[in-house]
């Protein structure tokens, strides 16, 4: 190729300008992608947030539960909706606690 002049036949100068096309187009794609893989990312990390928040809440309903529990009431009296609510959420956060996955929790995954 030195001091050779090397010239492209027109179907050669065709194939040479659709890979340097499709290169662009990879490259185009590759970068349109991250975008919504960011979005994802973040999407997962705020319901990892939520779900440690709403663990949390589950856990503190249960105890405000637990100590409603203790106390006489009048066995004649209708319970409350905010009664059979924080009892249920007092079962259910047990029952989160009990069954979650145990190598998921912060494991970073």
């Amino acid at each position: 190729m030195f001091g050779k002049s090397h010239r492209m036949t027109p179907l050669e100068l065709r194939k040479q300008l659709l890979i340097a096309e499709s290169e662009l187009n990879r490259a185009q794609l590759a970068e349109s992608m991250s975008a919504p893989r960011s979005g994802v990312r973040s999407l997962t990390a705020r319901a990892k947030s939520f779900e440690a928040i709403a663990s949390s809440a589950a856990v503190l309903v249960a105890v405000l539960a637990a100590t409603k529990r203790g106390k006489p009431a009048n066995a004649r009296a209708k319970r409350s909706w905010l009664q059979i609510i924080l009892k249920g959420a007092g079962l259910v956060s047990t029952l989160w606690l009990a069954f979650r996955m145990p190598g998921r929790d912060r494991a970073g995954t």
